[in-house]
């Protein structure tokens, strides 16, 4: 073998070496596109997902999922879907993962398959001071608003309020201060930071109408992604990177203690 097909063999590896992107999007992680991870994202439910002042994507999903792209070594590419339409068009192979601020439930793990818990909230009441309302008994027969396809309606039809479903969150936070309804129901991480961020006149409910964990939904079937994800959560979270990311929004580290684990079938 001549010098010039030495040089030309050892380009060849150097190359190889450096883009674990191609080798991972090589049909092993079951993706839409090769070296992209297609990431379907509702940019209106800060601070999950929203918009800076100059319009570039950030919030607490995003800054996760981005550092999980980087792990894996995908290009990040983040598609803005309403919250309604997500697991719809996942199923149907429009992305490859969600990234939304999504409740991990029985109901939602016999659609899809979620990573492993990355983040714990819960829903919290939010309303005005002068509503009356001290906790979730004082729903009954009031007008509350929450997120459309959300597990948020469901409680607050529990609790025999009237529902009033919206396209976001922003929306039903603005309706309850412009007074045309009661309360909010609302997930305590969003509705604290949206009370804070945006000096709302609204108080926030101390007794907890339950008690969840966030996941990131990937279409049943796609073992390896799952299995990529998760490993790439797990080593952020270990070695600090996550509560490095997250704390400077929000003030405290979300991750779960004990994570929800659900297989990829």
């Amino acid at each position: 073998m001549n010098r010039r097909h030495l040089l030309a063999l050892a380009a060849l590896c150097t190359g190889l070496l450096a883009a674990p992107a191609l080798r991972a999007a090589d049909g092993k992680l079951e993706l839409i596109e090769p070296g992209k991870l297609i990431v379907a994202t509702d940019s209106t439910f800060a601070p999950f997902s929203m918009r800076t002042p100059s319009g570039e994507l950030d919030g607490l999903e995003v800054r996760v999922m981005r550092e999980i792209c980087r792990r894996i070594g995908l290009e990040y590419n983040p598609v803005n879907i309403k919250f309604d339409a997500l697991l719809v068009g996942l199923i149907a192979d429009q992305y490859d993962i969600t990234s939304e601020s999504m409740d991990i439930t029985p109901t939602r793990q016999k659609q899809v398959a979620f990573a492993d818990g990355w983040l714990e909230s819960g829903a919290r009441i939010v309303t005005r001071k002068d509503t009356g309302i001290k906790g979730p008994e004082d729903l009954k027969g009031r007008n509350v608003g929450a997120l459309s396809a959300s597990t948020f309606g469901k409680l607050a039809e529990e609790h025999g309020a009237n529902l009033k479903s919206y396209k976001t969150a922003a929306d039903a936070m603005q309706d309850l201060v412009n007074g045309n309804i009661d309360a909010v129901i609302n997930d305590a991480v969003a509705g604290n930071y949206a009370i804070k961020a945006r000096k709302l006149p609204l108080v926030m409910i101390e007794t907890p109408l339950s008690t969840i964990q966030k996941g990131f939904a990937i279409k049943k079937g796609k073992p390896n992604l799952h299995a990529a994800v998760n490993k790439a959560l797990t080593e952020m979270v270990a070695d600090g990177t996550y509560a490095k990311l997250l704390t400077p929004l929000i003030g405290y580290n979300p991750a779960p203690k004990d994570p929800i684990r659900t297989p990829a079938m």
